[in-house]
């Protein structure tokens, strides 16, 4: 009988956060010296006071654990609250929604009425499969003009790891694109059977031996805010805080707005960013006349 994917995944995911605790962390003697890091599973079981046995068929996706047992295997682990959410998403008795092979978001036509008249503000709209829905001149202005590329390869996190200028334009790379990697893990959780995500870990996978090796820590975060440090050709280094806001119609779009604090050189730099663009536009126009 073939196993739930996702409790395969709960498994994979078990065992990444059982290997970032060691025994001290949770009360334990390390005892002798171990061929491998973090916890064993008979000490997580001793914990969550089950047996081996039945622990390593939650970890082998061969049992579905209850919710009690859930909740004290998440206390054991120490998971954070995204990671407890995805815990919960992962071994759901009944299986959400599957988009099928296809099944590509389309921004809502209010969203890019709102994005248009963020005249001083960079945003874009981003799906589940972090694809790139809708942007504003500001955000083609900041990053590109997203639709230059067709649509299957507009997405975030592709374009982070296969556009040497994405590279160039976050000064903190590594960091924003592993954030990239565990939200889009988030999202997964909700969509076990979906094609054109799984296509998109298998493309990557193939090209990048970073994607490989961060997608396999089964890490996971929630979209929310921070800041970040960006390096544009033509007005140099920006400070910018960014802020996800959701779409209630449709829960998996999200705005992402990238504002400075007023008075600060960032805050200037996106005003002499909107001017470079409006020079782009006006040059570009008066190429085609």
């Amino acid at each position: 009988m073939s196993r739930n994917p996702h409790l395969n995944e709960l498994g994979e995911f078990l065992k990444a956060r059982r290997a970032e605790l060691s025994p001290s962390e949770v009360g334990l003697r390390g005892g002798q010296r171990r061929r491998v890091r973090g916890l064993r599973r008979e000490e997580v079981a001793l914990l969550a006071a089950i047996s081996t046995e039945y622990y390593a068929r939650i970890e082998q996706g061969r049992l579905q654990a209850s919710t009690p047992l859930l909740n004290e295997i998440a206390q054991v682990l120490r998971l954070n609250e995204d990671q407890r959410t995805y815990l919960f998403d992962l071994a759901a008795k009944e299986s959400v929604r599957t988009p099928i092979s296809g099944d590509r978001q389309q921004a809502d036509t209010q969203l890019q009425r709102i994005l248009d008249n963020l005249t001083g503000t960079p945003a874009f709209v981003i799906g589940r499969r972090t694809d790139i829905l809708a942007w504003n001149e500001l955000a083609a202005a900041l990053w590109t003009d997203f639709g230059r590329f067709p649509e299957q390869e507009r997405v975030f996190l592709r374009l982070l790891f296969t556009e040497p200028w994405m590279r160039e334009l976050y000064a903190d790379w590594e960091e924003v694109t592993r954030l990239a990697i565990v939200q889009l893990r988030m999202e997964s959780a909700r969509y076990p059977g979906d094609r054109l995500l799984a296509a998109l870990v298998e493309e990557l996978s193939a090209r990048d031996a970073q994607f490989r090796q961060w997608w396999a820590e089964h890490d996971v975060a929630a979209r929310g805010k921070g800041t970040k440090k960006l390096r544009h050709p033509a007005v140099g280094e920006l400070t910018l805080d960014w802020d996800t806001l959701t779409c209630a119609t449709d829960p998996e779009q999200h705005i992402i707005v990238w504002t400075a604090a007023p008075g600060s050189p960032s805050h200037d730099g996106l005003r002499l960013l909107a001017s470079w663009a409006t020079d782009q536009k006006r040059t570009a126009s008066d190429t085609v006349s």
